[in-house]
């Protein structure tokens, strides 16, 4: 296979699936080496991106996936009837943050850093399928593991949690405090 063959077939299995797809098992598919995979899917989402298509291929972790452009976003809810979705209430992104830079943690976890009962936003993101059980923890009672999905990083718009922004220390305030001239 050639180069455009490739992408041709990268972007023939993304359609198709409507999913996101790990590249391995895309190279596995197409009988290449995840490296050629790899370099044949970043040339087609420049392609996509330099041709300011409807539609974009991202990379969410060692996935790729198609999806349409956020720009034609109102176009696409029209013509499917589709709601936009409601944003996420301070709580809820408290609490996504607190996931998403801490997974897999236990809503025991979430509530010590928050110090409020966060059961029924846990069960919200859980809905929304930005958060997800990731398995139980080994102490008694065997609590739930909570940590993001791969829709929690397309809505947020990185490839992986490397992604998220730095977290910023807190200064202590009497240290920042200079002394003042007498």
């Amino acid at each position: 296979m050639n180069r455009d063959e490739i992408k041709a077939a990268v972007e023939a299995i993304l359609f198709a699936s409507g999913s996101p797809v790990e590249t391995e098992r895309i190279a596995a598919a197409l009988e290449l080496d995840t490296a050629t995979v790899k370099e044949c899917s970043d040339e087609l989402i420049s392609q996509y991106e330099s041709e300011k298509r409807g539609v974009r291929i991202i990379r969410l972790n060692k996935s790729l996936q198609m999806c349409s452009d956020k720009q034609y976003g109102q176009y696409v809810r029209k013509v499917m009837d589709m709601k936009k979705n409601t944003p996420l209430s301070g709580a809820a992104m408290e609490v996504l943050a607190v996931v998403a830079y801490n997974q897999p943690v236990t809503k025991a976890f979430v509530e010590q850093i928050r110090g409020v009962d966060c059961s029924g936003v846990i069960g919200s993101l859980c809905q929304k399928g930005l958060v997800e059980e990731k398995g139980r923890l080994e102490l008694p009672g065997r609590p739930l593991l909570y940590g993001t999905t791969e829709h929690f990083l397309r809505c947020f718009g990185i490839e992986s949690l490397e992604g998220l922004p730095p977290i910023e220390e807190k200064k202590d305030d009497t240290e920042s405090e200079e002394e003042e001239p007498r």
